[in-house]
Formats: C-alpha cells, sequence, structure tokens
C-alpha cells in the first residue's frame, strides 16, 4: 500500500458524543487487520496545548513520550491501539495560528495578505497530513473536536473539504457522529439532530461518507433507511453506536455494525476479520474478576473524572491482569484531617495519592500518607503523591516539623521538595516542566527493580519541583529509600520505604503509559499488594474470631 487514506471524525448536535472512542474502536478493528494505523486530534480552542489548562476545565492533560502536553483522547488512542502517540498527533487553533503568525513574522508570505483562507486551512492541512507522509502509517484517523457548526471549528471543517478534493476519491472519508435521542413522553426516537447536523456540515461542503449514531436503544430498520434517505448515505453506512457497560466494548460493537468493513470499501482497501484474540481475553478477565479490592483515590479534582482518567483506566487494566475488580473510591484531599483519616481510610485495601499542582488540599494528602505508612496499607503515590511522601516523612520520622515544598511555602527552612536551578529564572508557565520520557536506574533489590523486571527504565514526566537531594542521605538513614534515579541529572525519581507492607512513590506519571495490551507493572503490583493485604486482613479478622 503506496497512499495514505484518511478518515475525518466529526461531531453534531452536541459535544461529549465519544468521538475518541469511537475514532480508537475504529483504529483497532482497523490495526486488527494489519493495516499500521494511527490517529490525531484536531482541538478548536485557542490555548497552544492543554498543559496550562485547569483540569475541571478540560479533564486530564496527557503527555507523550516526546514531551507533548496533549488532550485526554490520544491516552484512549494509546491505551487501544498500544502505539505511541507524539506531538503530531494533537493540534490546536492556537498552535495552528502561532505558527502562521510565526511565519508572517518571518517574512514568508512575501507580503501577502494573511487570511483564514488559504493561510489558516493550508497549515491546518498540512499538519493533518504530517504523519502520513512519514511513511510509518496506512490509515490515519483525524478526529475534530467540537460541533459541526461551531465558529471555531469552521476552518477545520474547510480543510476537511478541500482535503477530501485534494487527495482525491476513495482516498478521504468523513464520519459523522451524531445523537438520535429518545423521547421517553413519545416512547419514541428521533432522527431530526442527525438531519439538522448533517444539513449544517452540507452547508459546508462536506457530505458525510458514514453516519454512526449515538443512541440508549436499539435503531430500527425503518429508521436507519429513513436516515440513509435523508443524510446521503447508504443503509449500510448508517451504524449504531448503543451505550455500553464499558469503554473496551466498542470496538466489538463496531464489528457487530460492520463500521470497518463500510469504511474499507469506501477506501477501496481489502477487508478481512479482525483479531482480537488479545482484546477479548482481556475483556473476559475484566468482566468475570474473582475477587475485588477497594482503592482510595485521593485527590483534589475528584469531583471531575476526567482528572484522573489515565489512572482509572490503569487500575482497569491492572485489575483485569489480576483478575479482581478495583473498586475506585474518590476522597478529596481538602476533606482529610487528621481526626477525620482513621474513618475515611481504615477500610482501603489500597491509597493512591494522585498528581495535581497547587497548595488546596496538600495537607489532607500529607495526612492521608501519614495514615496509611502507620497502619501499613499499601500506598502508591505518584508526582506530587511522591512529593507529599517526602514531606510526610521528613516531618513525621525525621521531625523536621516546617519541612515543605517552595511550590507551597517559598520561604521553608526545610525544602525536602524545590525547584530545579534550571527552572527559577522560569515566569512562562505553558511547556516549561520536565516533561516526556526521561531514563531512570533501579537499585538492584528494590520493588522498583522487581516490578520491571530491568535494571533501566524510561518514564513520562510533567512536574516542575524535585526531590531535593540536599535531604537524601537524611532521609535515607531514616529508613525511606531513594531507588530510582535519573543517570544524567542524579534526580530521585523512585522512593520506597522497605520495612512498609508496600510502599512507593514515584516522580513520573506510570499511568500514561498502561495499555489494554500491556498494563503497567506498577499498577498490577500496585493491585496485587492491595489483594494481598486484603487476603491478609480477612485472616487476622478470621482468626480473631
Amino acid at each position: 500500500m503506496t497512499t495514505t487514506k484518511y478518515i475525518f471524525v466529526t461531531g453534531g448536535v452536541t459535544s461529549s458524543l465519544g468521538k475518541g472512542i469511537i475514532a480508537a474502536s475504529l483504529a483497532k478493528l482497523l490495526q486488527a487487520q494489519g493495516y499500521r494505523t494511527t490517529i490525531q486530534k484536531l482541538d478548536p480552542y485557542i490555548n497552544v496545548d492543554p498543559g496550562t489548562l485547569n483540569p475541571y476545565e478540560h479533564g486530564e492533560c496527557y503527555v507523550t513520550d516526546d514531551g507533548a502536553e496533549t488532550d485526554l483522547d490520544l491516552g484512549h488512542y494509546e491505551r487501544f491501539l498500544n502505539v505511541p502517540t507524539s506531538q503530531s498527533n494533537n493540534v490546536t487553533t492556537g498552535r495552528i495560528y502561532q505558527s502562521v503568525i510565526d511565519k508572517e513574522r518571518r517574512g514568508e508570505f512575501l507580503g501577502k495578505t494573511v487570511q483564514v483562507i488559504p493561510h489558516i486551512t493550508d497549515e491546518i492541512k498540512h499538519r493533518v497530513q504530517i504523519l502520513g507522509q512519514t511513511g510509518d502509517y496506512d490509515i490515519v484517523i483525524t478526529e475534530i473536536g467540537g460541533t459541526v457548526g461551531d465558529i471555531e471549528s469552521l476552518p477545520y471543517i474547510e480543510a476537511v473539504r478541500q482535503l477530501k478534493w485534494d487527495l482525491g476519491e476513495n482516498n478521504a472519508i468523513v464520519i459523522h457522529l451524531t445523537l438520535v435521542p429518545y423521547l421517553s413522553a413519545a416512547g419514541e426516537l428521533k432522527t431530526k439532530p442527525t438531519q439538522h447536523s448533517v444539513k449544517t456540515l452540507m452547508e459546508s461542503g462536506v457530505m458525510a461518507d458514514v453516519l454512526v449514531c449515538r443512541t440508549e436503544h436499539e435503531l430500527p430498520e425503518d429508521l436507519r433507511i429513513k436516515l440513509a434517505k435523508f443524510c446521503n448515505v447508504r443503509q449500510e453506512a448508517v451504524i449504531q453506536s448503543i451505550d455500553a457497560s464499558t469503554i473496551y466494548d466498542v470496538p466489538n460493537l463496531m464489528l457487530e455494525q460492520g463500521l470497518d468493513k463500510v469504511v474499507l470499501k469506501k477506501l477501496a482497501l481489502e477487508s478481512s476479520t479482525p483479531d482480537l484474540t488479545q482484546w477479548n481475553q482481556f475483556l473476559e478477565r475484566h468482566k468475570n474478576p474473582t475477587g475485588e479490592v477497594t482503592i482510595g483515590l485521593i485527590g483534589k479534582y475528584v469531583e471531575l473524572q476526567d482528572s484522573y482518567k489515565s489512572i482509572l483506566e490503569a487500575f482497569i487494566h491492572a485489575g483485569a491482569e489480576n483478575e479482581v475488580k478495583v473498586k475506585i473510591e474518590s476522597i478529596h484531599s481538602e476533606s482529610l484531617t487528621e481526626k477525620s483519616a482513621a474513618k475515611k481510610l481504615k477500610h482501603l485495601d489500597g491509597a493512591l495519592v494522585a498528581p495535581g499542582f497547587g497548595e488546596r488540599g496538600i495537607e489532607g494528602k500529607i495526612e492521608a500518607v501519614r495514615y496509611v505508612r502507620e497502619n501499613n496499607i499499601p500506598f502508591l503515590g505518584i508526582c506530587l503523591g511522591m512529593q507529599m511522601a517526602v514531606i510526610e516523612y521528613a516531618r513525621n520520622v525525621l521531625k523536621l516539623a516546617d519541612a515543605n515544598s517552595t511550590e507551597m511555602d517559598e520561604n521553608t527552612p526545610n525544602p525536602v521538595i524545590d525547584l530545579m536551578e534550571s527552572q527559577k529564572t522560569i515566569t512562562d508557565k505553558g511547556g516549561t516542566m520536565r516533561l516526556g520520557a526521561w531514563d531512570c536506574n533501579l537499585v538492584d533489590g528494590s520493588i522498583a527493580e522487581e516490578v520491571y523486571q530491568s535494571s533501566n527504565i524510561q518514564e513520562r514526566h510533567r512536574h516542575r519541583y524535585e526531590f531535593n537531594n540536599k535531604y537524601k542521605q537524611q532521609i535515607e538513614e531514616a529508613g525511606m529509600k531513594a531507588t530510582g534515579l535519573n543517570p544524567e541529572t542524579g534526580l530521585v525519581e523512585i522512593v520506597e520505604i522497605p520495612k512498609h507492607n508496600w510502599f512507593v512513590g514515584v516522580q513520573y506519571h506510570p499511568e500514561y503509559k498502561s495499555t489494554v495490551a500491556n498494563p503497567h507493572p506498577l499498577f498490577v503490583a500496585f493491585v496485587k499488594a492491595a489483594l494481598n493485604f486484603k487476603i491478609d486482613k480477612n485472616s487476622v479478622s478470621m482468626a480473631q474470631n
């Protein structure tokens, strides 16, 4: 196959229909038939990237190996495909305009008036085709964020119109995801929102090739015929996307609907039966657990589950690997005090203190660490969670009562967590952290080495503050060990307490690399430790009774 094929996924009527999951599911089906497939996301907001966005605003910020701060949908792409994404897989309006304005300032347009068409649309077209031009992919799926008809989406839709024309027949198609709502009062499904959405798309000169209809109820045959007739698509190209119990069911649901066959036919490519053996084995374990563990997720954005999306998905992968259901109990760190800690945490089989930024809720996180450390409950701290573990240990074991991070108290006399020297003069926030994949050497005999089955690993980072090595010897002599170090900088990446049941804090974000095909070993080991802790706890309780 020499020509890269392009699939554009647009959404209508309302956002949050699940374009990312549909795109990832289709990509999985194509990949399972031997096609080298990748997915990119075009986001219409003017931020250069989601790095400076509050998690309440846009959910989790996902980080790639090359250090790009991207949309959380890229996490879905990686989890489904088990193929790393990069900066090229996420483009925002902010980045498009920044690039065009930079070119104008350099005089690259030779004095011409810079306009949305052709300059902005040309830049969009260029970004869409970057991945296809590498020669690494047979098919590039491009998900266009937002809703058709939005003002900010118009340049992207125009770029799609031009690309369909430029690339020629059978080389680019448009999948339009719409809502078919069910009106309980009338007891029927309504097609009008889909019809209007397709009409809006056509007003921009783009005709949908495939309709994917989000619905709570089965679409009857007569309704599919009606949609096909009114929306200018073939009947087999009206695809039902019914609510599923888990996002991991969607590839099989799309396979049943024949989405992959319709798409490949329109791209003039051969279709075969996708090999979903490994995927379905995972689903079987996920849906038929032999046990259950309760893990507390202690964070300050717990009201919005998307804030910790990758962590929640990593627990699903690790739970399936251990054949247990991981019940996540979200605990707001601001609600934790010395008095409330026991009540909120004593029943847990494990506790994860989540990443984050800023001082809000950190005393609650420190209190959570103290309780699980003193009560031998398995613990995993990620990024800020690891830093809170170091602060807690310094305060309560080393008796440095005023130990803190300079992020929370820049005048603390005991900054056990501090800025890197290279960060101290930076004022801009965007893209200035330690980002992307960094090497880490593991100490022989440590939990980390046993978990990874390797002495050298590479993990993704997203943070500005670090373990202060001035306190390393003091902390290690008191019983907390630094078991992972960056070979270039000597910065501490992992801390453990060997005498504890299972206590690991990591400066990086292991959740970003957990996929269905490769559950992250740290999450797998943590869930296993929680299961063993629960079994031991139950054994002690039975013996006492």
